[in-house]
């Protein structure tokens, strides 16, 4: 009965949320294709539709309660946020949250929300990323140590590398400096830390600068996800199937995962009429607006902490 009482599970959600901007102009930041007289016609109406649709995600993928961490990828700065944790759907759920500031072009930027009665921030940093030649400027990588209600010290790295635009083998070190700093900064952290590295990488398990990472002691507890309702992957292109959404973990963790999965929540899908199955419903088909969610599905990580 005692050790019942001592036992705690962290709920972990991954989600690139497929463009979460508002519809206000940054003059510092290229930001006008999502503005209500582009071309996309980004209206207040479809913004908030968007929150509420991010927002219904997350509630979804627990059953009972709201997950403790909720890492985004892909908002575009801390006014959604704010908007996200007290204005949509998410507004009596009680998240904080933590977010960067960083130089991409387009302003997008990642975030950590958490459950300040179940994780509490210790410190907070944001690891700039030094471009490689003919990279652009990208996002930085989000890091913060907290503690778990267990009394468990966790370090939370929340990544979204840059893109695979120009080819995947032209782009390829640009992911790879991204590696190359979060592997430069757990070196720095005690031998026994609990570390998590969870977001959008950009390129599957198999790739160089992911394998990378497992080569110093981090393990891909996502490598073989799957959902329920179809879903093979976090994401699907022309008909196939692909996770660039990915959760690692240092050694010390590995015995503390209970269950991994993708939430692919049949509100979350839609028939892929061209190549057959299902695929996620995003936002826009093209320059189509179809009030979907994202073009990426939610991972989720269920930790046992005793």
């Amino acid at each position: 009965m005692l050790s019942f009482l001592l036992t705690s599970f962290l709920t972990l959600v991954e989600l690139n949320c497929e463009n979460l901007f508002d519809c206000r102009h940054d003059t510092l930041k290229q930001d006008t294709e999502w503005l209500p007289a582009s071309t996309r016609h980004w209206t207040p109406s479809r913004y908030w539709r968007k929150v509420n649709r991010i927002g219904q995600t997350i509630l979804s993928c627990q059953e009972e309660g709201v997950p403790d961490l909720v890492a985004l990828v892909e908002v575009e700065n801390d006014s959604v946020i704010f908007d996200l944790t007290r204005k949509s759907l998410l507004r009596n759920a009680g998240y904080h949250y933590l977010m960067t500031d960083s130089p991409d072009e387009r302003g997008i930027d990642v975030a950590l929300l958490y459950q300040p009665f179940m994780f509490r921030p210790l410190c907070c940093d944001y690891l700039s990323v030094t471009p490689v030649e003919g990279m652009r400027p990208t996002r930085d990588i989000l890091y913060v140590q907290g503690e778990y209600i267990s009394g468990d010290t966790l370090h939370v790295f929340v990544v979204h590398a840059p893109s695979r635009y120009g080819g995947e083998r032209v782009t390829r070190p640009n992911r790879q400096v991204v590696a190359d700093k979060l592997v430069q900064t757990i070196r720095l952290l005690p031998p026994d830390a609990k570390v998590i590295v969870v977001g959008d990488f950009n390129d599957g398990a198999d790739d160089p600068a992911l394998r990378f990472l497992e080569s110093h002691s981090l393990r891909n507890i996502t490598r073989d996800a799957t959902g329920s309702h179809g879903a093979k992957a976090t994401y699907r292109y022309q008909g196939e199937w692909g996770s660039i959404d990915h959760v690692f973990v240092s050694s010390l963790l590995l015995d503390r995962v209970e269950r991994v999965y993708i939430n692919d929540s049949p509100f979350l899908l839609e028939e892929d009429k061209k190549y057959g199955g299902v695929k996620p419903l995003r936002t826009y088909h093209g320059m189509r607006y179809q009030q979907g969610f994202s073009d990426h599905l939610p991972l989720v990580v269920r930790f046992r902490f005793e």
